[in-house]
């Protein structure tokens, strides 16, 4: 039995899928002092971290907690959804990392 034309190869239709983020969740790595969050191209997973120091404000980071991350995170959803974007556009793969000229 043949394939159908495009079943299973790369078709431009497979290849443009475009980034989602559906799960809103997001984490504070204190270890590696980031925010996590997950995006989607289709089935693919593609892991997010933007560094602390892109989230800071003039608050000295020594001074910063988990919980201000987050919401600097939360305030700053929507351009760092976009960075993400950029970013992935430009290097797909599994793990990418979002610094402070990425947020510019």
């Amino acid at each position: 039995m043949s394939m159908p034309h495009g079943f299973g190869s790369n078709t431009e239709a497979q290849v443009n899928m475009s980034l989602s983020f559906p799960n809103l969740s997001r984490n504070f790595d204190s270890r590696n002092q980031c925010v996590r969050f997950v995006g989607y191209d289709g089935m693919s997973e593609t892991k997010f971290f933007v560094a602390a120091d892109a989230l800071s404000s003039a608050k000295s980071q020594r001074n910063t907690s988990e919980d201000d991350y987050l919401a600097s995170f939360d305030d700053l959803r929507s351009a760092i959804l976009k960075a993400a974007d950029a970013a992935y556009t430009k290097k797909r793969g599994n793990m990418i990392g979002l610094d402070v000229q990425d947020l510019r």
